[in-house]
């Protein structure tokens, strides 16, 4: 999928649900396939097998015993019953890495429990600070507009599965690893769930606001807003010279973080007063000639058109059979000497089923009665 690995994709004869998770969709001379799908599953190949058959079964098998490592994220024992629990591939090759992602993990009261993005951005606490502080306009738990628990828990899988492979490399053995959404969302809460640790007080919502930082938070601007971050002492004085306010840097009240922090809302209504005097293109000019961090809230069309993402060309556009090109995002890591490959678009349904099928051994005959029966298409 772009570092290296050789993903094959077991999708059902039905196909993984992303694929209808649209509109929009990329729709082209008979193939429909959501933009969704298209997000997540560049570089793999697709295999249909219908694994609830015992024929299913044998061509995941066949799969598992050369393979280095197995992902699923049904729900907790749902491989078992078709004979596919690391219990039942182990044997078959003693050098696997088995990954089992779920909602809540493998144990514990809602282990059974099935579960998406958004129920655990609420359970995990991350709803609880995300939105407008409960005296703002539009107050109230907000989500985070994209599935970030299931991305940061893909993350963590990442990590475990490069970390078994590198342990694998010492005992020539494989392993069974229990990764869930729930736990991924809780251990990346980190400043904030540190605050609660510290001070037995659970953090509430700031809008834009940092917890521990001022200022660090988005303003409104003359023609839109601006995302300042003021890291340090030394920052904030030079942001004050340049907005004309250069005795707040050396007001008491200001002249540190913590007193910063202390005197939050009357700093922040000073600023927003001064801030929507100019436009943001102005204040990035000025704030970041010296040194201060600062930047415009774009919509994505902006980001995407961005000189700097532009430069570091993170749009792509890959061969697709049928649409002609299939656009993306490359997977932003920059090797030295051994570039990314960004060669496949994300797989039509069974698009490489002969291939895989017959490089595990299966003939022509053995492919034709397989699909007549519904096993594979």
């Amino acid at each position: 999928i772009g570092i290296g690995a050789d993903v094959v994709k077991v999708e059902s004869p039905a196909g993984d649900d992303t694929r209808a998770w649209g509109p929009p969709f990329i729709e082209r001379e008979g193939d429909r396939t959501a933009a969704y799908f298209y997000a997540a599953n560049r570089g793999k190949t697709s295999v249909v097998a219908d694994f609830s058959t015992p024929e299913g079964q044998d061509i995941v098998h066949g799969l598992v015993a050369d393979a280095d490592i197995v992902i699923e994220n049904f729900k907790v024992g749902g491989l078992a019953r078709y004979g596919l629990a690391y219990e039942d591939l182990q044997p078959l090759n003693p050098r696997l890495l088995y990954l089992s992602i779920s909602a809540f993990g493998q144990d514990g009261p809602r282990a059974a429990e099935a579960g998406y993005d958004a129920i655990i951005q609420g359970m995990g606490g991350l709803m609880s600070i995300t939105g407008p502080a409960d005296d703002e306009p539009g107050a109230g738990p907000q989500k985070v507009g994209v599935a970030v628990s299931d991305l940061m828990c893909g993350m963590y899988a990442v990590a475990a599965i490069l970390a078994g492979l590198q342990e694998r490399h010492a005992s020539g053995q494989g392993q069974y690893i229990d990764l869930s959404l729930l736990d991924s969302q809780v251990a990346w809460l980190a400043n904030q769930a540190m605050n609660y640790l510290v001070t037995g007080k659970p953090p509430g919502r700031r809008g834009t606001g940092h917890p521990n930082i001022v200022p660090y938070q988005a303003f409104a601007t003359s023609d839109g807003h601006l995302m300042l971050a003021v890291g340090n002492d030394a920052q904030f004085r030079r942001m004050c010279e340049l907005i004309g306010q250069a005795d707040w840097g050396r007001d008491p009240r200001y002249s540190s973080n913590q007193q910063r922090v202390s005197n939050r809302q009357e700093l922040v209504a000073r600023l927003a007063a001064v801030l929507r005097l100019k436009s943001t293109a102005e204040w990035e000019s000025s704030l970041t000639g010296a040194g201060v961090p600062c930047g415009p809230i774009n919509d994505i069309g902006q980001v995407l058109s961005d000189p700097q993402v532009l430069h570091r060309k993170l749009r792509i556009d890959l061969p697709h059979p049928v649409a002609g090109t299939a656009p993306g995002i490359r997977t932003p890591v920059n090797f030295s000497r051994t570039p990314l490959s960004c060669e496949r678009a994300p797989p039509m349904l069974g698009a490489d089923t002969d291939s895989v099928l017959r490089s595990l051994g299966l003939g022509d005959d053995e492919l034709e009665q397989l699909r007549a029966s519904g096993v594979v298409r």
